[in-house]
């Protein structure tokens, strides 16, 4: 498809593709840029690992909250989500398995990040949701279908985030357990919105686990 992400380019980092063994997406959050996440990964850099960050137009993958009907999202919803999914193919292209290209988001990056694997299941080498979930006004676990092969799933969270509702963090954990993701839930009681090092040293474990 084409949509208001896909003119942008793809920024890349760490190990070059012709040497890489595996490879990290990472979706950038609401007002924040590709560079800017790229440069956050180096708290979890692992040798042999290729970065790749979709960049959305204006800084914002949809307009509204995530929690909002899907439709008022559109097209920067299902724009955002194909910037995903040709990363992945960028990563798959260069000779990277799926199973080893983890995917990673923050915030409105994480929504859009969980929404992906959650709506084209297989085995990524892990899915990472930093302050953030499922997308919608309500997640029905009836809409989602099929297998994480056992696949490592961390969904990280502030008990009190002012954008991400703690009950949505549970049902979407739910939902990655029902296509069978081994799920990791952890809520930080009263972090606000942002990244502690709890996450970054469970997301450097998931990291290290794709060269091992």
């Amino acid at each position: 498809m084409t949509g208001p992400h896909q003119d942008h380019p793809l920024v890349t980092a760490g190990a070059p593709f012709d040497v890489a063994e595996a490879a990290l997406v990472l979706v950038h959050g609401r007002g924040a840029t590709a560079q800017s996440i790229v440069q956050m990964a180096d708290e979890f850099h692992q040798d042999g690992v290729a970065y790749l960050a979709p960049q959305a137009a204006r800084n914002t993958w949809y307009p509204n909250a995530f929690t909002a009907p899907v439709e008022s999202n559109e097209p920067g919803r299902m724009s955002g989500l194909q910037a995903i999914d040709d990363a992945v193919s960028t990563a798959n292209e260069a000779g990277i398995p799926t199973d080893r290209v983890m995917v990673l988001g923050f915030s409105q990056g994480a929504c859009l990040a969980s929404e992906f694997v959650a709506r084209n299941p297989m085995r990524y080498g892990g899915l990472a949701v930093l302050s953030g979930a499922l997308i919608g006004d309500i997640v029905d676990q009836d809409d989602y279908d099929g297998d994480l092969e056992g696949m490592s799933v961390f969904l990280g969270c502030s008990d009190v985030d002012p954008h991400i509702p703690e009950n949505r963090v549970h049902e979407s954990a739910a939902i990655f357990e029902q296509l069978n993701g081994d799920v990791t839930k952890r809520l930080y009681e009263g972090m606000g919105h942002g990244i502690n090092q709890d996450e970054i040293d469970q997301v450097s474990t998931m990291v290290a686990g794709l060269v091992e």
